[in-house]
């Protein structure tokens, strides 16, 4: 992950707004991307205060509209799935966006805390997802599934130099659950509550 917002500061324009709705996933970013904001002049849109899931897809298609900008999101696979349909208004209104689509097939911060409290005693956080880049294709964006950091790379530059908007699906390795632990530590880390 610290590779792939490597990638995105790298070539993302000074001013692209980036949003992010409510989740671990979103910790990738907020760590590792180096923001600007107004010492630039340009305003950094991230998810607000209430940490709503769902908020990123959204407020990221308003950006596009309104402002004309790049706009990158970062979602979860559960988070996405809170307002992907979304999707529907960037292609009614010309919203182009990318969209990083982090899929570990879980709702992570809720294991995540299971796995601190209730250590190997999973319950209804795993996830069945649909075909994400299929899925993005019948709103009229690009759709792709990378399994490789190395494959990220040119696809961003392929989804920048896009008319349309891209959703980017990363698979990740459900362990990776923050920038600092893994699922295995976390459960190790303390004894099962009874």
């Amino acid at each position: 992950m610290p590779a792939i917002i490597a990638s995105l500061q790298r070539h993302l324009p000074a001013d692209a707004v980036l949003t992010n709705g409510a989740g671990n996933f979103a910790a990738w970013m907020h760590r590792y991307f180096r923001f600007h904001g107004w010492a630039k002049g340009h305003k950094t849109q991230l998810a607000p205060t209430a940490g709503a899931m769902g908020y990123g897809v959204p407020a990221g298609i308003a950006a596009s509209i309104l402002t004309g900008r790049c706009v990158v999101t970062i979602a979860g696979d559960g988070d996405f799935q809170m307002n992907g349909q979304e999707l529907g208004t960037a292609l009614q209104y010309g919203g182009k966006t990318i969209i990083v689509l982090l899929n570990n097939g879980m709702l992570g911060t809720i294991r995540m805390h299971q796995e601190r409290e209730f250590p190997a005693r999973v319950t209804s956080t795993e996830l069945i997802n649909p075909d994400f880049p299929a899925l993005a294709q019948a709103y009229g964006y690009a759709g792709v599934r990378i399994t490789k950091t190395a494959e990220f790379e040119p696809e961003l530059l392929a989804a920048l130099a896009r008319q349309q908007g891209t959703l980017i699906e990363v698979v990740i390795d459900p362990e990776l659950i923050s920038t600092r632990m893994t699922l295995s530590d976390i459960r190790h880390r303390r004894p099962a509550r009874q």
